[in-house]
């Protein structure tokens, strides 16, 4: 019988005035990711007036105060979490949702994937490890709507590209070390792009702007060039 892993809170240091930083980890540790997406949860979910927002990290989370808030964000933030811990959080099951990502690994929309740097990889597997994968994602950052999964195949993991591109189109999915992303509008990069979803990442009019969120499981699957076009024309 597996025993359950204590994971042990490394300590809580303020960030500016109005907000505080909870570690549990300073590495990326999966099983730390997934109890911190939980327990911002549950941080959430007791309303405090004082917590403007939440922001879940690889190896903690943020608490953002109202900016009216007159007390000690680092006391008040160790003491919220503290409750939160032994009241419990929700289980993983109670927290998850799945995201389907449509892609089109066709060569025109993956720069990278007929010279795969420092691997003898065909494009072929490397959609077929991409595509078969379930990743979640670890965090929200580098710009809005902007997802870190994790779940990437042993085989896909290479290097950051050495020199970036100054701008990867909108929906590009890329990979680098043990990570995958979604571009979600036309920004600069240097990850290693293998395809392109025609779905809209981040749109700052919908009620939820962003496609992903912290927590969420995702699976790409494989679509050929004319169903990727169909699905752009409908949005």
């Amino acid at each position: 019988m597996a025993v359950a892993r204590t994971i042990r809170l490394m300590g809580v240091v303020p960030l500016g005035d109005l907000a505080a930083y909870v570690e549990f980890s300073r590495t990326l540790d999966l099983e730390v990711n997934a109890m911190v997406q939980r327990l911002a949860v549950a941080v959430q979910a007791r309303g405090a007036p004082f917590i403007r927002d939440v922001v879940p990290a690889l190896g903690g989370l943020a608490l953002n105060f109202a900016p009216d808030f007159e007390g000690n964000c680092v006391a008040i933030a160790t003491e919220l979490v503290d409750l939160c811990l032994k009241e419990g959080i929700p289980a993983a099951a109670d927290v998850l949702r799945t995201v389907q990502v449509p892609v089109c690994y066709e060569p025109e929309f993956a720069p990278t994937s007929r010279r795969f740097p420092g691997r003898p990889i065909s494009p072929g597997k490397i959609i077929e490890k991409h595509s078969s994968a379930e990743y979640r994602v670890l965090m929200m950052g580098f710009a809005p709507g902007h997802a870190y999964m994790g779940g990437l195949d042993e085989a896909l993991t290479v290097p950051r590209r050495a020199t970036p591109r100054a701008i990867v189109p909108a929906g590009s999915i890329a990979i680098a070390n043990e990570q995958t992303v979604v571009y979600p509008y036309a920004i600069s990069g240097g990850w290693n792009v293998i395809g392109r979803t025609p779905l809209v990442v981040f749109d700052p009019e919908r009620q939820e702007p962003s496609l992903f969120a912290s927590g969420d499981r995702v699976r790409f699957r494989a679509i050929d060039r004319a169903e990727f076009m169909k699905l752009a024309e409908k949005r």
